[in-house]
């Protein structure tokens, strides 16, 4: 809009306001607590000079959004910040764990730094592996994710039942809830395997990064097609989590995708194979600067611009399939739609404020190295260890969670106080990663002007608010949708177990 058009701005009539342009047609504005409106021009001029006329319908929604002063409901404004800020309340309930750096496959993004499969030194042993576990169930947080990374944790499937059962045992007295998961290829996966991964009810997630042609190329397995492979077990693993009752359309196989400039015009064949394969979610991760994707840069980036059209024609084609019922959605979408429109945050770790690197999430080494967050883990392998606050057997709960470096990425990461972030009309919904900041700035604060994660969270909600906007309903009603938490207790580790 052109502000021009506003002849004099009230300083008085609204309270505390962000604005942005969306479209050619509208103006969206957000408060403190993230409600927000999608206006008209004519709308926006009379609400910023101050000419609304009381009473009128438009008064009345700008009041019961706390966009006029004097009109505001303070309980329900602090309601709604303790809503989207409730994560702060507990300590880090994600802790990945590294049982190795080996992996069969060649990934030509790996973001792990993997090694190759003869480096059995690479390989958590079972004492490491009791330690990290008697660590993990210090946290204060009552709800305990432990996550199995590698390499490919297949390669030490050993160390993954030991920790497994190690940590059921001592959760009785711990008495946490306590949840499996697990990233793997898949490649090394076998019917015992499954068995007791399913029946520790592990959930399971693996890569897809589109059809045979793509994956395969860009993630190379010995003598065998690693799609192929993959596809076989995410179809068996569902069979199995269906035959012991658990509802299909939320317990299956996880896929994700990283996106390389090669996806980029595939957008069509990339979200068909997801839902042949019965996906009920497809992650369009853009690449990010860790591991071998550091130095195969030239070759599998791209100008995020690029990726936003990617982005844009991919979900606009997922919705055109959620209207023929087909259940898919976009994870990058329902994380921010769960803020912007259910009022809470899904304490998705990479983007929230301040983001979850020591106080949301910890990552724990195959040789008992502790760091912030998985990403830091990334950039130690690369040979920069700026985010390792410890170790297993030495380093303190206490010591961990009140390390220098921990209160330095809260505060970096808090957009209350980022420079670039403070004024933006997106504050309420987004986050920052320090990490990728340090690793691709120089500093942990980052630019958010020149930052390629700020272009593709602006990028996703000026879309997101495009649709919006759009007026049509059954978007609106697909968006809702996508927004659902439904409950995973199935998956969860009683304490009395």
């Amino acid at each position: 809009m052109n502000l021009l058009q506003i002849r004099k701005p009230s300083t008085t009539f609204a309270l505390p306001f962000k604005h942005r342009a969306i479209g050619k047609e509208k103006v969206l504005i957000s408060n403190t607590e993230g409600s927000f409106l999608l206006l008209s021009h004519e709308e926006f001029r009379l609400f910023a000079e101050g000419t609304v006329p009381r009473g009128s319908e438009y008064w009345k929604r700008l009041a019961e959004r706390n966009f006029i002063r004097g009109e505001e409901n303070r309980d329900a404004m602090a309601s709604q910040l303790r809503a989207r800020k409730g994560f702060l309340s507990y300590g880090p309930n994600l802790h990945i764990v590294v049982v190795t750096l080996r992996c069969n496959e060649t990934c030509v993004y790996c973001h792990a730094s993997r090694a190759n499969m003869d480096q059995v030194q690479t390989d958590m042993t079972k004492e490491i592996a009791e330690q990290t576990v008697d660590k993990i169930l210090q946290t204060t947080n009552p709800h305990v994710t432990l996550e199995f990374q590698g390499g490919e944790p297949l390669v030490a499937f050993e160390v993954v039942k030991h920790i497994i059962d190690y940590a059921l045992k001592q959760n009785e007295k711990a008495q946490k809830q306590l949840e499996f998961t697990m990233v793997s290829n898949l490649s090394l996966m076998d019917e015992e395997k499954v068995a007791y991964l399913v029946g520790k009810k592990v959930q399971i997630c693996t890569s897809i990064d589109g059809p045979e042609h793509i994956h395969d190329k860009q993630r190379r397995l010995p003598q065998a097609s690693a799609h192929q492979k993959a596809t076989h077990w995410i179809k068996r693993i569902n069979e199995e989590y269906a035959r012991i009752g658990l509802d299909p359309t939320l317990y299956h196989v996880e896929a994700l995708l990283t996106t390389t400039r090669e996806a980029l015009p595939q957008w069509k064949e990339i979200v068909d194979t997801y839902v042949s394969l019965g996906c009920k979610a497809l992650f369009l991760r853009p690449v990010d600067p860790f591991g071998f994707a550091d130095k195969t840069g030239h070759r599998i980036e791209y100008p995020r611009a690029e990726y936003m059209t990617f982005y844009r024609d991919a979900v606009d084609y997922m919705l055109e399939l959620n209207k023929q019922g087909v259940q898919i959605l976009e994870r990058f979408a329902a994380i921010f739609l769960t803020k912007i429109l259910g009022g809470e945050d899904p304490n998705f770790l990479d983007i929230r404020s301040p983001c979850g690197a020591g106080i949301g999430q910890i990552a724990y080494n195959y040789d008992g190295k502790i760091f912030t967050c998985d990403e830091g883990r990334m950039l130690h392998e690369m040979g920069d260890s700026t985010f390792l606050i410890g170790e297993v057997g030495e380093t303190s709960y206490r010591e961990l969670m009140g390390h220098e470096t921990v209160r330095a990425l809260a505060i970096a990461s808090n957009l209350d106080a980022q420079p670039d972030c403070v004024n933006c009309t997106y504050q309420a919904y987004c986050g920052v990663c320090p990490v990728h900041n340090h690793k691709s700035q120089g500093t942990i604060f980052g630019r958010m002007r020149e930052s390629t994660l700020c272009a593709v969270h602006k990028g996703i909600q000026d879309y997101l608010f495009e649709k919006l906007g759009s007026g049509d309903p059954a978007v609106v009603d697909i968006f809702k949708k996508w927004t659902t938490v439904r409950d995973r207790t199935h998956f969860l580790q009683s304490c009395a177990v």
